[in-house]
């Protein structure tokens, strides 16, 4: 089910949130829980049933092993306990790996070595990379001794909290479960329901007006096959930044919207990104969960800073790489990692010889590298990506558009121009108050977004 749908607006959101506060009322919080946990499932499984029981025997899986973490570490970290946590970081690698990467294995190996194996065609379970890495997190943290989690209906609400299932962001369980036994969230709060729809009614026109409507341009430039010209090429290059900024923010901001309305507050997971004055800045404001995730789960049981200069380059190369890889199962996601790792490795070299960069001089880099970057991220093969890229380096010859207005320039323009230095929507909410102003340009973008809804589609980290 989609956020951006009539039958999430206007038909399950009503019901479950009236559901949740109506057992709430009657004080059976246990029920509440459950309830909000089978809403979640529902929704999961609404559009498509065959991965329910896929979702189901992952939950199963780790909170078996994440109890049994709990039990050996109960009085500390017990390193009897390492083989268990393997066996949890094995087992959910595999599953990840057999729906996402089988088929990128099979290929490689067959063109490698010549042979001609049968691809699988697994087709890529909703969401599986999101609860995968959410559960991840939780088995190192059981096996840190930092979180335990004995109760089942618990647990599963932990994985498949709704706002958060299909695309982020990344939790981890201490941050959100206490949030569902305050007395204080159990109740319906005016504050929390208006500041949930304003943030909510943003991301929504994000998405609907102008992600949607820079997708056309990105997608006619890069599947078109064809040389694009300077201007052809760089508005399909800033079309797909555009794009893929405000699709997933907007995803973020609806998500922490709908979080709110239940008063569970989610982390941010985005900070005007493209603002960032240096690549170690960007990755501090662009899918911020993530960014922890890989710092804390991959960077740092790598060794981080801790084995020396040469090793904390390798260390950065690598959990960029692997961030990379995680993304999608393509050779031009890989590329695209690895440009961002040798980016890292290079910005704390600059850092070495003591010159302070210009912070607009700073900005202008990183921008222009994000956006090249994002090239091979969004290319279907390696081709594509170097086809869009000569055009952008005047390679294919400097020709404007006879029509400057149909090539899509002015509304990538005005996209980007909203993106770099309109207030973001996690400053709007902070400094949200419930005024008759704030109602109506909530209402506005609300029912501008519903003329729009004939173009309904999904996000785009679904596929990742």
């Amino acid at each position: 089910m989609l956020f951006n749908s009539y039958e999430f607006i206007f038909a399950y959101l009503p019901v479950v949130f009236i559901g949740y506060f109506a057992l709430n009322r009657f004080k059976l919080y246990n029920l509440a829980k459950i309830w909000m946990a089978l809403a979640s499932l529902f929704f999961y499984a609404y559009e498509d049933t065959r991965y329910l029981p896929l979702i189901l025997g992952s939950i199963a899986f780790n909170y078996i092993v994440g109890r049994g973490l709990s039990h050996i570490n109960a009085n500390g970290v017990n390193h009897k306990g390492r083989w268990l946590l393997i066996l949890g970081v094995v087992g959910d690698v595999a599953l990840l790996g057999y729906y996402k990467y089988a088929d990128f294995f099979i290929d490689n190996y067959n063109g490698l070595f010549g042979q001609d194996a049968s691809l699988l065609h697994i087709v890529l379970p909703l969401g599986i990379s999101f609860f995968t890495f959410t559960q991840l997190a939780y088995l190192v943290d059981a096996y840190r001794g930092k979180v335990k989690e004995y109760n089942v209906a618990n647990y599963i609400l932990f994985v498949t909290f709704f706002p958060h299932l299909i695309a982020g962001p990344i939790l981890h369980h201490k941050e959100m479960m206490p949030q569902f036994d305050d007395p204080e969230g159990k109740r319906i709060r005016a504050d929390n329901i208006s500041r949930g729809i304003f943030i909510f009614c943003i991301g929504l026109f994000k998405k609907v007006i102008i992600a949607d409507l820079l997708a056309p341009i990105a997608t006619a430039g890069f599947d078109s096959g064809q040389a694009l010209h300077f201007v052809e090429a760089w508005t399909t290059s800033l079309a797909y930044t555009g794009q893929l900024y405000f699709d997933f923010s907007a995803y973020s901001d609806m998500a922490i919207g709908l979080g709110l309305i239940f008063n569970i507050k989610l982390p941010v997971n985005f900070n005007s990104p493209y603002k960032g004055t240096s690549i170690k800045d960007f990755w501090a404001r662009w899918h911020m969960t993530l960014s922890r995730f890989l710092k804390d789960y991959i960077y740092i049981p790598l060794g981080g800073n801790r084995k020396g200069t040469t090793r904390t380059y390798i260390n950065l190369f690598l959990t960029f790489l692997i961030g990379g890889f995680w993304h999608g199962a393509g050779w031009t996601f890989i590329i695209w990692g690895a440009m961002h790792g040798a980016a890292q490795v290079v910005q704390r070299l600059w850092q070495l010889t003591g010159i302070k960069m210009n912070k607009y001089v700073g900005w202008f880099i990183t921008f222009n590298f994000v956006n090249i970057a994002w090239v091979f991220f969004r290319a279907q093969h390696w081709s594509d990506g170097v086809r869009i890229l000569k055009g952008m380096f005047g390679m294919s010859g400097v020709i404007l558009p006879p029509d400057l207005l149909t090539a899509g320039l002015p509304l990538v323009a005005v996209s980007l121009l909203i993106a770099l230095f309109a207030r973001n929507s996690i400053e709007l909410t902070e400094r949200f108050k419930p005024t008759l102003g704030r109602a109506v340009f909530a209402a506005a973008l609300f029912v501008v977004s519903l003329l729009y809804f004939n173009q309904i589609s999904e996000f785009l980290y679904f596929n990742f």
